[in-house]
């Protein structure tokens, strides 16, 4: 297990939230798609600067909330963008998004909102992120952001409630699939330990994200599973529109496919896609230490973690094949040169 070797800058720390104080309205924007450690790190934000008076809201950027996730506490006070009215804000906190481009149509019907004309806080975890805002507290070695949320309430002496012991533990164990990931260090665990200690209960945790499953995902994972290929070591497969709709299934409910597709004997990589209104969303991982996929995602404009990727893929077959086969050609390239190296 690999040691933690960030340290949250206290100054900046301080500095975020003197611009929040100076704020009438935060707004919370949430990544597209959003996972535990996006949703649940950002509801704990809006908890904390609660204690302080601030008023803060959490929306869910492209409008679907996932159905595990709303187990969470606070969850019923998020909006969700273009069904919910937009609230007014003078502040924008970006909580595990690495790139503005990924606030999905927050960001596709209005750039300019996180251009500048307010106050960007920016804290996230992705190497890949660019440092935008005018305050950014990137710690590309933490697990998760809410690793990093819990050393920046800790600076601001936040009350530590059950509520936010919650959330912090479920983005834990939502980035790193229970403490499992080669991200996940001793500090990690030691912080685990802490949410816990402070009230954190992590059976319904446990539960929501890995353990219970809705027959509509079973549907979903047989129609992806059915679809299964091979391009030499890539292990990939695809869902349409059409299998959700025939599922009733949300988008959610097909994240954790990749991740299984991921350990199967023989692959350096896998690939899920998800056919969408611009094309094919991606999402890439892979189990090898020597296959990073964060930079084969950036080869296509994405981004994210070594082990865990994505990225989004022009329409049609034709495009959707090259774009494969040069994943499949990028990740053997990668794992071949360490064998040659060893």
């Amino acid at each position: 297990m690999t040691q933690a070797t960030w340290i949250l800058d206290r100054h900046v720390a301080i500095e975020a939230l003197r611009l929040f104080d100076a704020a009438s309205a935060v707004l919370l924007p949430t990544h597209q798609n959003v996972d535990a450690d996006g949703l649940a790190s950002a509801l704990a934000v809006r908890q904390a600067l609660a204690q302080r008076k601030i008023r803060a809201t959490v929306m869910v950027s492209d409008g679907d909330l996932p159905g595990n996730l709303r187990f969470l506490p606070g969850v019923e006070d998020v909006l969700r963008y273009g069904i919910d009215p937009m609230p007014d804000f003078d502040c924008l906190c970006l909580v595990d998004c690495a790139d503005r481009k990924r606030l999905g149509k927050f960001y596709a019907d209005d750039p300019s909102r996180v251009q500048g004309s307010v106050p960007i806080i920016n804290i996230d975890h992705h190497v890949t992120n660019d440092r935008f805002g005018v305050v950014h507290m990137v710690e590309p070695t933490a697990a998760s952001t809410a690793e990093i949320v819990t050393e920046l309430l800790q600076i601001w002496e936040t009350h530590l409630t059950t509520d936010i012991a919650d959330c912090l533990l479920a983005g834990i164990y939502g980035d790193t699939l229970g403490l499992r990931t080669p991200g996940t260090t001793s500090r990690t665990m030691r912080l685990a330990a802490d949410l816990v200690d402070a009230g954190a209960n992590p059976t319904p945790i446990v539960d929501h994200l890995f353990r219970l499953k809705s027959k509509s995902t079973v549907c979903l994972w047989e129609h992806a599973l059915a679809e299964v290929s091979w391009i030499g070591s890539l292990i990939w497969t695809e869902l349409e529109r059409s299998a959700f709709d025939h599922c009733g299934a949300e988008t959610s409910e097909a994240e954790g496919l990749v991740n299984f597709l991921a350990g199967t004997e023989g692959s350096v990589a896998a690939a899920m896609l998800y056919g969408d209104e611009q094309g094919w969303r991606v999402s890439l991982r892979s189990l090898l230490d020597t296959v990073d996929v964060s930079v084969i995602a950036a080869a296509f404009g994405g981004g994210g973690h070594p082990r865990a990727a994505g990225c989004q893929v022009g329409p049609g077959i034709d495009e959707r094949d090259r774009f494969l086969h040069a994943v499949a050609e990028m990740a053997e390239a990668a794992a071949t040169a360490a064998d040659v190296r060893v």
